[in-house]
């Protein structure tokens, strides 16, 4: 694990959008972590996040033009990121969608810049893929090429089938998804810290449980 994103870690678990207990989740499993986004609640909170992002978007060495933050969650992300970015000496376009296509003033879907060329997409967690399968599909309308997709924790964990949302999603649209974490960095950050080490085995059996393979 590098160490932003033992960083990064300790920084959501600072802010509690990083928990430890039992959480039934949306699958109906019951969890021996979550994480929440939404607990990135303040300036200096949401503008680290994005210089997280950032750092891991820079790492992947993924090619873009723009960026671009599916509503709604996605666009307070976008923007952060687009910050981010610019202070890193990577200054792009960023855009984000309505929800319902405006009909006057400026109108239309988007939102900021045009959509083109290369567009990596900034959103929170992939669950069930619908909203990148959302996001491509208004990118491809507009004549944009999918660059890939930027979340913040990758959960390594089966869905239905025997690959995870994540993994399903680069099958799918041949994109690749950057995290700025996963499971195997949650897994060493708890090792890493006695204080955590009573969520160390129920987080191991898990992983045995419902875990796919980087």
């Amino acid at each position: 694990m590098t160490s932003f994103r033992h960083e990064f870690l300790a920084f959501a678990q600072s802010q509690t959008a990083l928990s430890f207990g039992q959480f039934v989740i949306k699958s109906g499993r019951t969890s021996p972590y979550f994480f929440n986004t939404g607990k990135f609640r303040t300036g200096s909170a949401l503008a680290r996040l994005g210089d997280f992002y950032a750092q891991a978007i820079i790492e992947s060495g993924v090619a873009f033009d723009q960026i671009y933050g599916p509503a709604y969650k996605g666009i307070p992300l976008v923007a952060t990121v687009a910050i981010a970015l610019a202070a890193r000496g990577r200054d792009v376009p960023y855009s984000f969608n309505r929800k319902e296509a405006k009909d006057h003033g400026e109108g239309g879907l988007i939102v900021g810049a045009a959509l083109a060329g290369r567009v990596l997409i900034i959103d929170d967690v992939i669950s069930a893929g619908t909203s990148v399968r959302e996001s491509v599909e208004i990118l491809r309308s507009f004549g944009a090429v999918p660059a890939g997709v930027a979340i913040t924790l990758d959960r390594m964990e089966r869905g239905l089938g025997a690959v995870s949302a994540v993994q399903e999603v680069q099958a799918t649209y041949a994109i690749p998804v950057i995290a700025i974490a996963n499971l195997n960095d949650v897994m060493g950050y708890i090792e890493s810290d006695t204080r955590l080490a009573a969520h160390a085995e129920p987080t191991r059996i898990y992983r045995a449980q419902y875990g796919v393979a980087a």
